[in-house]
């Protein structure tokens, strides 16, 4: 089943999604007079998808039907081409058809290498999960929020996302075609990414082929445009809007580039360019208009200066600007219908003073396409610094070299076209936020790579020896340092972990209907999957405000913090017939009105019962170290339980047996964060413990382990750990059990980080937060009726974490 599953979402679904495009830009190039070339095909069909998907949501009883308008739009290009045409096309391609294959491997090399369903984006940035549910919701229900439930987070982030102008144009193309197959959304995100890295090396080998490079040198410089640094970063973590709109800005660039096939051929070759723009407004919103204005600029430059020379007529143009605008106001018509909220999404995100998962500003260097460093949220160190900063400078000096080849070949229009995108990229980086400087600068690496690529045509084109060599020399360059910044970033990945969601999946197919459901862990990926259960997360950014209580995290924060439900009322859980937790044998479980409705191997699903609590007397804390309750607060309970004519019921505190981490002893360079420890390179750590009694023990390990992890206990194998990750990185949840028989006494307890390697996530996260034993058969949770006249010591002589009273 999971083979099928990966061979369907990594190998089916692209091939699938570059089909629908090709045949999508095919009923283009057929409807605006042939004059594409296919390299420009896929791009522009993409384009051409994300309007029809936008308009079929909008109008809201499309919405499910979208998928099969895709499809039937793309068969139609098929049937419309003709079939000799398009195999010359092919042929004549060559080196072309091996780019996007070569890119959309590299760009999902860490899901591919893994071996498993699964997406990059993984504690990195939690919108991908935001794009998932948007994807899914808006083919099902389409671009209609006047029904949402805003007592959940799940309707709450719909709302606060898309009910407010987010632009949606990534996700509908997005969801209507994985769900032409059927595919969970969950794991057919990364493949897209991958697909729109993929087919924007179309645009740019267009680009590259009018810098004067031959088609080898051309395809070659469309790889290494496609894959610079900043750019592969933004993939892994599944930056689907920025893919999107680079897609498009450089088929913007390339339309330019060709220009003089359509600009003043006829209205209708003015379509595929509206298009694009179209496309680059669902995709982006109305901030794609800075880079939109770019293009015009050039090209009303360009029709100036054909009137002026009396080689167009006034009329033709007003017919190709007419039609073109009406293209575009029709494509993507969603975005202009709520213009103003659009324009206060784009607002916000330029002034906004949330960097998001930015702690600083990107460097500018970074849009040179090197950067040799696992994340480009941080700068290179040592020979690498020394090797980035080198390559950064050779390729400045190629795009120097570059613009001057563009001049002298009187490319005035792609030289106009570059120069006007660096300055949009120069002026947002000066004005904007860390955010938005961010995009800038991703959107722009792409243009200033091919620029570079410019300086290799003026080298290659020399007659001499000398020249042509220094020309191979920088292409390997460009080429080689593109490769290795991305191959450092993904041997540093995290990968979501695929058998866990497949329980959360499972856990949202088998009580679907009966939310709400509380979802107290921080993982917002949990959305998706419970999605037809109206899940909330008092610990997500949107949850319900009266749910805040529940949350609490080290340095105060809500969002991410650790949900305590020992400080749950009647009040705040009465919404919810459902609560979902990790299982976490240190934490407390639900309120007793809830009983245990099933259990995984991660998760434990409790259900509420007709019994209602009228109020909750006294509770613990739910830290591992958490001391019991007092005696004295156990007597209160049970004397006001015996006054209200109540049951009392406490929880018993399960044994626990804690595992001194900090005394351990552990390799240098592994440092102490927060309450646990960083493994920061290969090594070993060994810590010793004691048991109370023999027996059968549980041995939970709470942390992250994305690379390979050894867990021996006395010298013997106990488990091997890898992908096993939390949905936040401040708080990690535990692994386990691990189940072992142990005698009393003293043990030792060692974790082995394993060497280094070039498997996927090998350099991911690795930390060690907390260790600990239950011993076996320990109840998920342990309720005692409390004897309300009962004597002092009789009440007092267990460990309990709360006392509950129960109406008779």
């Amino acid at each position: 089943m999971m083979a099928r599953l990966f061979a369907l979402t990594v190998f089916a679904y692209p091939l699938v999604l570059a089909l629908l495009c090709l045949g999508a830009g095919l009923v283009v190039d057929r409807c605006s007079g042939r004059f594409l070339p296919l390299a420009l095909l896929p791009a522009i069909g993409a384009a051409a998808l994300v309007a029809l998907s936008q308009l079929s949501t909008w109008i809201t009883p499309l919405a499910p039907a979208t998928p099969w308008l895709m499809l039937a739009f793309a068969l139609l290009g098929f049937v419309l081409a003709p079939t000799r045409a398009m195999l010359a096309r092919l042929r004549a391609a060559g080196p072309l058809l091996l780019v996007p294959p070569l890119v959309y491997l590299l760009a999902l090399a860490p899901v591919l290498l893994a071996g498993r369903a699964s997406f990059s984006s993984f504690m990195a940035l939690s919108d991908s999960a935001v794009h998932m549910i948007g994807a899914d919701y808006l083919i099902h229900h389409g671009q209609s929020y006047g029904g949402l439930d805003l007592s959940s987070s799940y309707d709450l982030f719909l709302e606060n996302y898309y009910g407010t102008g987010y632009p949606s144009g990534a996700d509908t193309l997005f969801g209507g075609s994985a769900l032409l197959l059927g595919l969970p959304l969950i794991w057919a995100f990364q493949p897209f990414c991958g697909v729109l890295l993929a087919l924007g090396t179309g645009p740019a080998f267009t680009i590259a082929r009018r810098l004067g490079l031959a088609r080898g040198w051309a395809a070659l410089g469309a790889f290494a445009a496609g894959v610079p640094a900043i750019v592969y970063g933004y993939e892994l973590v599944g930056s689907v809007k920025e893919l999107l709109a680079l897609m498009m800005l450089l088929a913007l660039g390339a339309l330019l580039a060709l220009h003089s096939r359509w600009l003043t051929r006829g209205a209708r070759r003015a379509v595929p360019c509206a298009l694009v723009l179209a496309a680059g407004v669902s995709a982006l919103g109305v901030g794609f208009g800075a880079w939109a204005l770019a293009a015009g600029a050039v090209l009303l430059v360009v029709l100036v200066d054909r009137l002026r020379r009396g080689a167009l007529a006034g009329r033709a143009v007003w017919m190709s600007v007419g039609l073109g605008g009406l293209v575009l106001l029709v494509a993507a018509w969603p975005t202009w219908r709520h213009l103003s909220q659009s324009l206060n999404v784009a607002q916000n995100i330029a002034s906004t003073g949330n960097s998001g998962n930015l702690q600083a500003p990107l460097k500018w260097t970074q849009a040179f396409g090197v950067w040799l460093r696992g994340s480009y949220k941080q700068s290179p160190v040592g020979v690498a610094a020394g090797a980035t900063y080198a390559l950064i400078g050779v390729t400045l000096l190629a795009c120097v070299l570059g613009a001057v080849h563009l001049l002298r070949q009187r490319r005035f229009a792609l030289f106009g076209w570059v120069g006007l995108t660096v300055i949009v990229w120069i002026v947002l980086s000066r004005t904007a936020t860390t955010w938005v400087d961010a995009k800038a600068l991703v959107l722009t690496s792409p243009v200033l790579v091919l620029l570079a690529w410019g300086g290799v045509s003026a080298l290659l084109e020399t007659r001499e020896l000398g020249a042509a060599l220094l020309g191979v020399l920088l292409a390997v360059a460009l080429v080689g340092g593109a490769l290795a910044s991305d191959l450092a970033q993904y041997h540093a990945a995290n990968l979501a972990p695929t058998a866990r969601y497949q329980e959360l999946a499972f856990v949202g197919k088998r009580f679907r209907g009966r939310g709400p459901v509380l979802f107290a862990d921080f993982d917002e990926y949990a959305m998706y999957e419970l999605r037809g259960m109206q899940p909330s997360g008092p610990d997500f950014v949107y949850a319900p405000p009266a749910l805040a209580s529940l949350v609490s995290a080290p340095d105060g924060r809500r969002y991410g913090g650790r949900i305590r439900l020992e400080l749950a009322t009647q009040r705040l859980l009465s919404p919810y017939r459902l609560i979902v937790t990790r299982r976490d044998p240190s934490m407390v479980p639900p309120p007793a009105e809830y009983t245990l409705a099933w259990r995984g191997r991660y998760y434990e699903v409790w259900s509420r019962g007709r019994v209602r609590v009228p109020r909750e007397v006294a509770r613990g804390d739910a830290t591992l170290t958490a001391r019991p309750l007092q005696c004295s607060a156990i007597v209160r309970a049970a004397r006001r339980g015996a006054r209200l004519g109540a049951r009392a019921f406490a929880t018993l505190q399960p044994p626990i047996v804690r595992v001194p981490l900090a005394r351990a002893s552990h390799p240098s360079g592994w440092g102490w964060i927060r309450s646990g420890w960083a493994m920061q390179h290969p090594g070993t750590l060994g810590v010793p413990f004691s048991l109370p009694h023999g027996g059968g023990w549980q041995l939970w390990l709470r942390g992250q382990f994305m690379p390979g992890i050894d867990v021996e206990v006395d010298g013997r194998p106990i488990a091997q750990l890898a992908g096993q990750l939390s949905g936040n990185t401040l708080m990690p949840d535990p692994v386990g059990p691990l189940r072992l028989r142990l005698q009393a006494g003293s043990h030792r307890l060692t974790v082995t980080r394993t060497g280094f390697s070039l498997a996927p996530g090998n350099g991911g996260s690795a930390v060690l937060e907390t260790a600990f034993l239950t011993p076996a058969g320990t109840p998920v949770r342990d309720l005692r009726a409390l004897p309300l006249n009962a004597p002092r010591s009789t009440l007092c002589a267990k460990r309990y974490r709360r006392v509950e009273l129960l109406a008779r």
